[in-house]
């Protein structure tokens, strides 16, 4: 095994440090001997116990001290070297010989005959009538039983030790070092626990990097939506109906764009559109379902943060295109849906999809072919009008109807103001009302009243591309139907 550079030191010093002590141990031991006539002679029992030490008494008495401790770390760290089963056995040697030796003393008290004796009798109260030496043989039993006691338990405490590190270990919870201390056979306890414990570390910073990459690919507020807590909880037919807001953003015209690039060229284009895009989603609490190619569907919980975000994605895009010079600019267009949608796990056993399934979906994927054809930037559906809230401020205007073939349902489409500069903006909501009858009647058919307020618009707002594309179609003559039938 092999044993880190500041562990050998420590080895190392401690036997040395042991050397020291038997050292000291046996030059006191020595002179605690030679020493303890001097010792014996400052004790006085003469009615009472006194003290009157010579110099040589009080060297005497220093050394005895420093041989009991001495014998005391010694003997500790014979211990703590042997297994533990030793342990218990050595650790009850000096308690029992001590209760042994005070036991015969006690007993034979009575007859022995020299001054220590007689005082001891005097002060414990001993005397061959009242037996009271038996008295005290108890209190010895007592006492003895309970210096076990206390030593047993000073003994088994690394056990204690373990068994809380096992307990924290299998319950998963993981601790910055495992300490168990005792003998040596613990402490080979212990450096196995530490083992475990950082192999249970390290399966947890693998789950924890495996959750994460996860998540890249199934989204934690997709979870959520479902009631589970991992995608290991995932199963096929898992599904719930929520109402939300979808965002569909997708780049114009991008097929004439990848033809001009190599195929890294192409992977390097959209990755650098979708690093632009992602991270503004996830910062207005929303999340990415699904990239599409060149376009992504996001989710948000509340129409507010998925008008906010189209902002700041149209935005980002044209900070973008300002700062790229090697590459094609970006044209972004962004539709906004809000609707009942079931989220669920699709697939089959050997192969599951997350993914939403919705009409509401479909619909706000379609509805980005009115920003195509229009030029438009962000627009949103009168659902989504419909959930903001009463006083949520936002700019924005009619700008037509979005039908289906065989199908005589049409959605409003209203386009919101907020990505233009405040000067054009503030223009474009003047005209709003102007703008929104011009395309009144052209849904009426009436493409002579539609035109000549399209010209206005036109003329107090350049560059607004929906009323360029209204003229165009009134000139052409073919209003009275729907701007975009799929």
């Amino acid at each position: 095994m092999c044993i880190p550079l500041n562990k050998k030191h420590k080895i190392s010093d401690m036997r040395t440090s042991t050397k020291i002590w038997i050292v000291l141990f046996i030059i006191s031991t020595v002179l605690s001997l030679l020493l303890g006539g001097a010792v014996s002679d400052g004790i006085i029992l003469d009615n009472g116990i006194s003290f009157n030490f010579s110099l040589l008494g009080y060297i005497g008495l220093g050394f005895i001290i420093l041989n009991a401790v001495s014998f005391n770390v010694l003997f500790f760290r014979f211990l703590a070297s042997q297994p533990f089963n030793r342990v218990l056995f050595f650790v009850t040697i000096p308690v029992t010989l001590t209760f042994a030796i005070l036991s015969f003393y006690i007993l034979n008290l009575n007859t022995m005959q020299d001054t220590q004796s007689e005082y001891v009798r005097e002060f414990l109260n001993v005397n061959e009538v009242n037996n009271n030496q038996y008295l005290w043989l108890a209190l010895a039993v007592i006492a003895y039983l309970i210096i076990l006691f206390i030593s047993f338990k000073f003994a088994c405490r690394p056990l204690k030790k373990v068994q809380d590190s096992v307990r924290r270990l299998s319950s998963g919870r993981v601790a910055s070092d495992i300490q168990i201390g005792g003998s040596k056979q613990f402490g080979e306890i212990e450096n196995s626990l530490n083992k475990i414990n950082e192999n249970f570390k390290e399966k947890e910073n693998i789950i924890k990097k495996t959750n994460l990459e996860y998540e890249k690919y199934v989204p934690k507020q997709f979870l959520r939506f479902l009631g589970k807590s991992s995608i290991l909880e995932l199963e096929l037919g898992n599904q719930v109906q929520k109402e939300i807001t979808t965002m569909f953003v997708d780049i114009h015209h991008s097929t004439s764009t990848s033809t001009t690039l190599s195929l890294e060229e192409n992977f390097n284009y959209i990755n650098s559109y979708l690093n632009v895009v992602s991270p503004i989603i996830r910062k207005f609490n929303g999340f990415v379902d699904k990239y599409l190619g060149d376009g992504i569907l996001a989710v948000f919980i509340k129409p507010e943060n998925a008008l906010e975000c189209s902002v700041a994605i149209s935005k980002a895009v044209d900070n973008k295109n300002m700062n790229t010079k090697n590459l094609p600019n970006l044209e972004v267009g962004i539709s906004v849906n809000t609707g009942e949608v079931v989220f669920g796990i699709v697939g089959e056993e050997e192969r599951k999809s997350p993914t939403i399934i919705s009409d509401a979906v479909n619909l706000a994927s379609k509805m980005n072919n009115f920003n195509e054809y229009f030029g438009s930037k962000i627009i949103f559906s009168k659902r989504t009008l419909n959930s903001l809230k009463i006083d949520y401020p936002l700019a924005y205007r009619y700008v037509g109807t979005l039908t289906f073939e065989d199908d005589k349902e049409y959605t409003s489409l209203f386009e919101s103001l907020e990505y233009y500069d405040k000067r054009k903006r503030d223009k474009m909501e003047s005209d709003k009302t102007q703008f929104e009858q011009a395309v009144r009647y052209f849904n009426l058919g009436k493409c002579h009243q539609a035109k000549e307020i399209f010209a206005k618009i036109l003329k107090n707002t350049r560059g607004d591309k929906v009323a360029y594309m209204y003229y165009n179609k009134c000139e052409q003559n073919v209003c009275g139907e729907a701007p975009l039938r799929l």
